[in-house]
């Protein structure tokens, strides 16, 4: 058994076990893991200082998730009916979203799928993944696959293999996408072995998952270099978590670190309208502020798309500062400083 694979099996999933560290019990954690299960890897046990730090907030069960709103829905992005084929999102017409497992190394207690992600009813099989497989075979306008879960990377090397190779020798498959919160949540998955199974299959975009500077931890960054050193390039999504990154301080450190370790921030998502994550959700205004004040402070290329996920599977649109003033023959654009600028338009 490898390291990776016995630390996951000593991650923490009970109330009981969550009493040995005091200074970690979160409110009505057993309330909330008999609806919502708890997982922490022991990385993540070692990180987490207080059940109410950045990371604790975000794997910490509270009884605040089993709070009823109007707002939220067990599926926010419809994908259940989005789904041709079971484990198996299409949303857009050129890619798909293959979801390969349930199951991850922690569970953020924001998560888009609370309703599947370490329950058992939800397991997917390899008879299951073998359909979705064949439906995007038997697509020809599917050019790109986002490899997802649950965690791709709580499978073996063997069983990612083969899923990589059904996908690479389907002809118009040009793009993978593999997104995983293994660097964060479980460094050591991150192995020179897995680096060399992923080389094999570029074009392969691994999209990591790090929404807090304390994340990044010298395990981390450990991991994300030598994905790196293998050629495999490196893009992030962060979620705006109320309580967690909400600061435009926070997110400029942190976007400026992962930028140093050749991490490409990618999106900020506004959390989706999921049930039991209310708490976590800010005001559209609020991060729209926080993308203005980014903008003067860092470079392009330490800034992502600001975007949402439509409520419905109406898909992502990236939300924006209003620069446009007025246009014609002369727009009037207002600068990241707000002064408004003539600019020649013919």
């Amino acid at each position: 058994m490898e390291d990776w694979q016995k630390q996951n099996t000593e991650a923490l999933t009970s109330a009981e076990q969550l009493q040995y560290r005091p200074e970690l019990e979160g409110n009505g954690v057993e309330k909330v893991i008999s609806t919502y299960p708890m997982r922490i890897s022991p990385h993540l046990v070692a990180q987490i200082q207080r059940a109410d730090d950045p990371l604790g907030r975000q794997f910490i069960p509270h009884l605040d998730e089993l709070s009823p709103s109007s707002a939220t829905r067990d599926d926010p992005l419809d994908e259940e009916r989005l789904s041709p084929v079971p484990n198996l999102v299409q949303r857009y017409r050129k890619r798909v979203l293959l979801l390969t497992t349930s199951s991850c190394f922690a569970y953020c207690r924001f998560c888009t799928r609370k309703r599947r992600i370490g329950h058992h009813q939800h397991r997917v099989t390899w008879g299951e993944l073998g359909c979705a497989l064949d439906y995007i075979g038997a697509d020809s306008s599917i050019n790109e696959v986002i490899i997802s879960g649950g965690d791709p990377l709580t499978m073996s090397d063997r069983l990612l293999q083969e899923v990589l190779e059904r996908l690479r020798s389907i002809p118009h498959v040009k793009i993978l996408r593999l997104g995983s919160r293994a660097p964060v949540v479980m460094p050591a998955r991150i192995t020179l072995q897995l680096c060399k199974l992923l080389q094999r299959f570029e074009p392969l975009y691994f999209l990591t998952h790090i929404n807090h500077p304390a994340e990044l931890s010298v395990e981390t960054l450990a991991a994300c270099r030598m994905l790196v050193e293998a050629g495999i390039t490196l893009v992030n999504q962060t979620v705006l978590l109320r309580g967690v990154n909400d600061d435009a301080v926070i997110l400029q450190e942190l976007f400026e670190r992962m930028l140093q370790a050749r991490i490409r921030p990618y999106y900020l998502h506004q959390m989706d309208l999921t049930s039991g994550t209310e708490h976590f959700r800010t005001r559209l205004e609020d991060g729209i502020e926080l993308m203005g004040g980014l903008r003067r402070e860092l470079s392009g290329l330490a800034i992502p798309h600001y975007v949402v996920d439509l409520p419905g599977g109406h898909g992502k649109i990236p939300l924006v500062p209003e620069y446009v003033e007025a246009l014609g023959p002369c727009a009037r654009l207002r600068a990241a400083d707000g002064t408004v600028v003539d600019y020649p338009n013919v």
